[in-house]
């Protein structure tokens, strides 16, 4: 809600560009589902409602990851002036442990998680179980990674320096490196504490952080792409420019994320 009269001024009030778009599918059925989970886990069902509700909780946040790592494909695709090959490649890698996650995930439903269903809905795992869950999370940690790597490898290229002011942003460089870092740095924070309640956890609390730290990646990735649409309409999909010399890179030309879509699926 702090962000609502900016998102208005930048999102809803301007021409619905693809970054806009992808704004709203990260944001809003993110939202949606929270609001669901809420509503459950307070809500008296039976055994079968309660595992179907289990089995929709595991895959909504896949489904919020992989809208999230999609977005963050599509700005480091833009940062490298539209490589279609690092577009190919980065695709690849996240539907392959998309595939991957999801078999682990939704494995945990033939029979090992316990659901306790009447009062509320409440699931826990089995060691087994839970360690495979935690491999999702460690999956997402080296995606991010990967994703940092790159951006800061691009940016170091585009301004032959890593030194940014600490609290002015001159332009999208700077905005685009402060948000990367402080993306990372909270996902850090709040993933390796939920991912570690997958391993050492007691029964009860395994798995307990991973709502939140779905919803702190969904809130991040939001505040990233808004403070991008402050600046211009393209958002996400803007490419480098050279303005006056490195130092003072911009940020002016959309990609045609279409046409690269197109030619990896040739």
């Amino acid at each position: 809600m702090a962000t609502l009269p900016e998102e208005i001024a930048f999102i809803w009030r301007r021409p619905k560009a693809l970054s806009a778009m992808l704004f709203l599918l990260n944001r809003y059925p993110a939202l949606l589902v929270n609001i669901t989970n809420i509503a459950m886990d307070y809500s008296p069902l039976s055994y079968e409602s309660c595992l179907g509700y289990a089995l929709f909780r595991e895959l909504s946040i896949i489904l919020q990851a992989v809208v999230v790592c999609f977005i963050m494909i599509i700005r480091t695709y833009a940062l490298y002036g539209g490589s279609k090959r690092l577009f190919a490649w980065l695709t690849g890698i996240m539907i392959t442990l998309a595939i991957a996650v999801s078999a682990g995930s939704f494995g945990q439903f033939s029979g090992d998680a316990v659901l306790l269903p009447g009062v509320g809905c409440d699931q826990t795992f089995t060691t087994t179980t839970a360690a495979r869950l935690g491999l999702a999370w460690v999956a997402d940690m080296v995606f991010q990674s990967l994703i940092l790597i790159l951006i800061v490898y691009r940016i170091f290229k585009t301004r032959r320096s890593l030194r940014f002011p600490l609290v002015a942003r001159r332009n999208i460089i700077d905005i685009i490196f402060h948000d990367g870092a402080m993306y990372f740095g909270a996902m850090v924070l709040v993933n390796v504490p939920n991912t570690m309640t997958y391993y050492s956890a007691s029964v009860s609390a395994r798995g307990s952080l991973s709502t939140l730290t779905s919803c702190l990646s969904v809130t991040l990735v939001s505040r990233l792409m808004l403070n991008l649409h402050k600046s211009m309409d393209a958002g996400i999909l803007s490419i480098p420019s050279q303005d006056e010399g490195p130092n003072l890179a911009v940020l002016t030309t959309r990609v045609d994320l279409q046409s690269a879509i197109s030619s990896h699926h040739c």
